[in-house]
């Protein structure tokens, strides 16, 4: 029997405002201890404010290696460690790739990109001592027809999609019961989404379970909204699943 993760503490990064605020407080809603990292004291005082006791606050740039090693380590020997964590932490500047510079665009990567893999390779640090632990990425696949104006975003997004497969392929076999994935929330009325997206609330109460969900053959996938999006069969893959009869599975939904 696996430990419930719930019972440990969950680190959400961007946890300032959008769905980053909104992740927290339905983790919190759900009687889960939230560390939530950001970069600016006030907003994450607000969601402190919103999310009630349960929430703890951490000025925390994931950018910054160190600086994340060293949260993490805190966080451990006062709070107990970490369970969960969910890469949420993004910028989306919206510049031309005439307005680019070397040092902007790596900015964005070193923050939607670098943040993910500081703030993961801390997590695994305890996750791999108890053999279990639940890592979800927020993603997206800004990368397959970038916007205009949306280079460095594209980019550091979809090399983190890469990044989650590259966690997989190291970690699924030896360590089964640490559970990777990406979440794709879909557009949201947030200050990086669109004025008529979707409430972030509503996105992160399918995030939240999402995260709780601690299942093995969960490693690997990959959410869209509140449904699983299966594998793509090849066009012999599906004529041998007709000759072999077998059923097409369904995607998992989230409550």
């Amino acid at each position: 029997m696996r430990d419930d993760l719930s019972k440990g503490l969950a680190v959400v990064t961007g946890a300032g405002s959008g769905l980053g605020r909104a992740l927290a407080m339905e983790l919190v809603a759900r009687r889960v201890q939230v560390a939530g990292f950001g970069r600016r004291a006030e907003a994450l005082a607000q969601t402190a404010a919103l999310a009630g006791q349960g929430f703890h606050p951490h000025m925390v740039d994931v950018s910054d290696a160190d600086a994340v090693a060293g949260a993490f380590a805190t966080l451990q020997s006062r709070l107990g460690p970490v369970t969960i964590l969910i890469n949420n932490a993004a910028v989306y500047p919206r510049r031309d790739i005439l307005e680019e510079t070397p040092q902007s665009f790596m900015a964005s990567v070193a923050v939607n990109l670098g943040g993910m893999v500081n703030c993961t390779d801390a997590a695994l640090r305890a996750m791999v001592v108890t053999g279990q632990g639940r890592i979800m990425n927020v993603s997206t696949f800004a990368d397959i027809a970038p916007l205009p104006a949306s280079s460095g975003y594209a980019v550091s997004k979809g090399a983190a999609r890469i990044y989650t497969r590259a966690l997989v392929a190291d970690l699924g076999d030896r360590f089964p019961w640490i559970v990777i994935n990406d979440w794709m929330p879909g557009m949201l009325a947030t200050q990086m989404g669109i004025a008529d997206g979707l409430d972030p609330a509503v996105a992160a109460r399918w995030g939240v379970s999402l995260a709780l969900w601690l299942d093995p053959s969960l490693t690997g996938t990959i959410f869209e909204m509140d449904r699983e999006l299966l594998p793509q069969r090849s066009f012999k893959g599906r004529i041998k699943d007709r000759l072999l009869l077998r059923t097409r599975l369904k995607p998992r939904l989230l409550a």
